[in-house]
C-alpha cells in the first residue's frame, strides 16, 4: 500500500471546499428523491412546495452559488483515513486546520456565526469553540485514501429532532416502534425539522454510542441505500412506510409525503437495556464529500462510501 502524506494546506482547502458543498449544493440523491416525492404527491399544495424547494435549491442555483438555507448550522467533519494515511505536524493539524477553515469561511460570509457560549450565550463569531467545530475520525484498514465528509447540523435538527431512550429488553421492535413514532409526532410539528426528514436510527451500544449512531447514520448513509443486515434493512422500509402513512406532508403541512428516508444502525448492546436514539435531519440533506486518493488528488465525492459496520 502506496504511503500517502498530507500537507497542511491540503487539509485546510479539503474542509473549506467540502463544508463549502454542503451549505450551497443539495446532494444528487435527495435531488432524486425530490423527483420521487413530487411524482408520487397527490396532494397539489404539498407537491407545490417539493416543487418550490427544488426550484429554489437547484432550478435556481445552477451556478451553486446560493445557500441552500441561511442557517449553516453548526459545522461537523466526518473523516476517514486508511493505514497508509499520514498528516503534516501529525493528526492535530486537522483540528487546527479546521478552526482556521471555519473563521476564514465565516469572515467570508459563507457561513453564518451560529455557535455561543452555552451559558454567556456570547457568540465566538467564527463558527469555533470549545470542542467546535467536532470532527469524527475513524481508521479503516480497508481504504488507502482518505475521506472527508462536512455536514453543516442545523438548528432544527438539533433542537427538535435528536431525542434518546433507554428502554427495556421486554419493549422489543413495538417499543422501539412507539418511540419512533413518538419522536416523528413532536420533531414534524408545525415544521420544526423542515420535513420531509432523512431519520437517522441508533438501536444498542451504550448511551453515547446509540446517539452516535443515529446521527450518523442520518447524515452520511446515501438515501435509498439499505443496511446490508436484511432484518435491520427490512425494518428500515416498514418505518418509512408508517412514517408516510401518517400524512406530514413538507413542513408538516399535510400531504402524503413522509420522509427522505430512513436508516438505522446498530450495535451489541448490554443484555440488561435496549438504548433507542432518533436524529432528523432537514429535507435539504445537506453534506459535503470528498476524498484525497492514494496519489493525492483531491476530488469532490457524490455519494459518500461510508459503511459504518466496518
Amino acid at each position: 500500500m502506496k504511503e500517502l502524506y498530507v500537507g497542511r494546506e491540503t487539509v485546510y482547502r479539503v474542509m473549506y471546499d467540502s463544508m463549502a458543498r454542503a451549505v450551497f449544493t443539495m446532494p444528487v440523491d435527495v435531488q432524486a428523491r425530490f423527483a420521487e416525492l413530487i411524482s408520487a404527491e397527490k396532494n397539489e399544495a404539498a407537491r407545490h412546495s417539493l416543487e418550490l424547494t427544488l426550484t429554489n435549491c437547484v432550478g435556481m442555483n445552477q451556478q451553486g452559488n446560493l445557500l441552500l438555507c441561511p442557517d449553516t448550522g453548526a459545522p461537523t467533519f466526518y473523516v476517514r483515513i486508511g493505514d497508509n494515511v499520514s498528516i503534516e505536524d501529525g493528526f492535530s493539524t486537522l483540528q487546527e486546520e479546521c478552526r482556521r477553515a471555519m473563521t476564514d469561511m465565516t469572515m467570508d460570509g459563507k457561513l453564518r456565526p451560529n455557535l455561543v457560549h452555552p451559558i454567556t450565550r456570547q457568540n465566538t463569531g467564527t463558527n469555533t469553540g470549545y470542542f467546535m467545530p467536532h470532527i469524527d475520525l475513524t481508521f479503516d484498514h480497508s481504504i488507502s485514501h482518505m475521506d472527508m465528509v462536512a455536514v453543516p447540523i442545523s438548528g432544527g435538527s438539533e433542537t427538535s429532532g435528536t431525542f434518546y431512550r433507554m428502554m427495556s429488553p421486554v419493549d422489543g421492535k413495538k417499543g422501539i416502534l412507539r418511540f419512533i413514532l413518538d419522536c416523528v409526532k413532536t420533531s414534524t410539528f408545525a415544521g420544526r425539522t423542515c420535513p420531509p426528514n432523512v431519520v437517522g436510527i441508533g438501536i444498542g451500544g451504550t448511551a453515547d454510542v446509540c446517539m452516535r449512531l443515529a446521527k450518523q447514520a442520518a447524515v452520511l448513509r446515501p438515501i435509498g441505500r439499505r443496511h446490508p443486515d436484511s432484518d435491520i434493512a427490512e425494518f428500515e422500509k416498514e418505518v418509512l412506510e408508517l412514517i408516510g402513512s401518517l400524512g406530514i406532508g413538507p413542513m408538516g403541512r399535510g400531504g402524503d409525503t413522509g420522509a427522505l428516508d430512513v436508516h438505522v444502525e446498530y450495535a451489541a448492546t448490554h443484555v440488561a437495556g435496549l438504548p433507542v436514539a432518533y436524529n432528523a435531519q432537514c429535507q435539504l440533506g445537506r453534506r459535503g464529500a470528498m476524498r484525497i486518493s492514494e496519489e493525492g488528488e483531491v476530488s469532490f465525492v457524490e455519494l459518500p462510501d461510508w459503511d459504518l459496520a466496518r
